[in-house]
């Protein structure tokens, strides 16, 4: 079956460069995207919302534009030692031992857990989703080939990767701007409790399990588990070949995991994983990085109850969703319970658009055909700039307005400007930001919205007709019921009270 590519621009600014560059897909119309997933010893909190919905973007728009995506995102169930260290013990072992369950116990848990909530924010599930326990194998060979390139060592059963050999033929640092020199300048005292390794930058393939350790694999070198970052450059060769188009995650993860990626995909085949690495930032309370390691994170699931200190209520999943859209995936999105209530009332606002079309009355004159296709340009525009949401939202708003007005009559549309609008919002608030309205599963809720859509559409008549007495009636009346309308520029909404 032929594929269709829409005409586009697309833009991405590629972290190894540091430069934003055009998107040119290595097979197109087939792209190729891998993503770093959880580490599944815990509830998601808003950080993994902000990844998961970036990509979600990314993924949704290159199929907007009619690209045929092989999207695999991996799940993190061994091999994550504390601290992203090469000490210590496992994320999920030690949530296991905590809580007197069988590791897989507490990832296949958590996994589900991940699912869930990623399915209320509306995150598409990608097409692949390996998990690092299913890839033992590859990444036994990922190893085995290291070891074969001379540019790793074993050591007392565990195999780490010899950074110094490898930087004599490839630049170790080269996406994290790390100097190799500063990272090899580190103190003995730090090398003493990782006296296995020759140099403190060096990195885990391979761990051998001590005898209590749970999550074991024989290999070669011995029984034990792989390191945190083979499983990704396993898996995403296995899935996407070599080069792939994307590879994305957070940007905390640029060291000393996306650096690992390189340098174990040029030791083992001589070429870099990707040709485009994309970089979420982070989500900040107070200036400070969310994460679980700080203790300042809150769930996704305390914001869906608002069963946390720093919250005031509960927000909708939709809420989080459009309030991570509202700053660009590359810029810092500071957290905090105001900006959270401004961005419920924007939603609210945008997602308004739908009952407002349907009060529209056609008329056989057009006020706004042209507008409407420099409004379309301009969304697409957004999204081919690096995915510009908070852009894209700004040219929606637009769109609020010139629908509101052609609700209430001071603006004309024909049906074919109504049935161009709704394309418009249907394409870029749907089906590339993944909105939807809030009351979507209440068929009561959706019967109310249909009705206040009628009666604000009589009462936007009265008014223009001058007939104050039956405009105001209808405000009071639908007061006393506890229902608010307020009039605004853009037109009048309503709300519970």
């Amino acid at each position: 079956m032929e594929t269709t590519i829409r005409q586009h621009h697309l833009c991405v600014t590629n972290t190894l460069t540091r430069k934003k560059e055009a998107f040119e897909p290595i097979h197109a119309p087939l792209v190729g995207m891998y993503v770093c997933g959880p580490t599944v010893y815990g509830d998601p909190h808003l950080g993994h919302a902000r990844s998961a919905v970036t990509f979600d973007i990314v993924f949704r728009y290159l199929k907007y534009l009619g690209y045929k995506v092989r999207y695999v995102r991996n799940i993190t169930d061994v091999g994550h030692l504390e601290h992203d260290a090469d000490q210590g013990e496992d994320k999920i072992a030690k949530k296991a031992r905590l809580e007197q369950l069988e590791p897989m116990e507490v990832a296949q848990f958590y996994t589900n857990r991940y699912h869930a909530f990623m399915d209320m924010l509306g995150v598409e599930r990608p097409g692949i989703e390996p998990l690092a326990s299913g890839h033992i194998i590859e990444q036994i060979s990922l190893i085995s080939r290291i070891l074969e390139a001379g540019m790793a060592y074993v050591e007392n059963g565990s195999v780490y990767f010899d950074v110094r050999k490898y930087n004599e033929k490839f630049a170790y640092g080269k996406i994290s701007g790390r100097v190799l020199d500063d990272l090899l300048a580190t103190t003995r005292d730090n090398l003493a409790s990782q006296d296995e390794k020759h140099a403190p930058a060096d990195f885990a393939l391979w761990k051998k399990a001590q005898p209590g350790h749970i999550m074991r694999w024989p290999s070669p070198w011995s029984d034990g588990f792989p390191g945190w970052h083979t499983e990704c450059t396993a898996m995403s060769r296995k899935y996407l070949g070599q080069p792939f188009d994307i590879h994305g995650g957070g940007m905390d993860l640029m060291f000393p995991h996306h650096e690992a990626e390189i340098a174990q995909s040029n030791a083992a085949y001589g070429v870099e994983p990707c040709r485009y690495w994309l970089h979420n930032n982070m989500i900040t309370i107070n200036g400070q990085k969310m994460g679980k390691s700080l203790g300042n994170f809150i769930t996704l699931e305390e914001f869906f109850t608002g069963n946390h200190s720093a919250l005031t209520q509960a927000f909708d999943p939709m809420t989080i969703r459009f309030f991570i859209l509202q700053a660009h995936y590359r810029s810092t999105l500071d957290f905090s319970n105001e900006a959270l209530i401004s961005a419920e009332k924007g939603l609210q606002r945008l997602l308004q658009v739908r009952p407002a079309l349907e009060r529209i009355r056609p008329s056989s004159g057009s006020q706004a055909k042209e507008l409407l296709q420099e409004l379309e340009a301009k969304c697409q525009a957004a999204m081919d700039d690096d995915f510009n949401t908070p852009v894209l939202i700004a040219h929606l708003f637009d769109l609020v307005k010139m629908v509101n007005s052609a609700a209430d009559n001071k603006t004309a549309f024909t049906a074919q400007d109504v049935e161009t609008a709704g394309n418009l919002y249907r394409r870029f608030v749907e089906e590339v930001m993944g909105l939807r309205s809030v009351e979507s599963g209440n068929k009561s809720e959706k019967k109310l919205d249909g009705l206040m859509g009628i009666l604000l559409g009589i009462r936007a008549k009265a008014k223009s007709e001058k007939d104050f007495a039956t405009s105001d009636l209808i405000r009071d009346k639908l007061k006393d019921l506890g229902i608010a309308v307020m009039d605004g520029k853009d037109g009048a909404t309503w709300k519970m009270e």
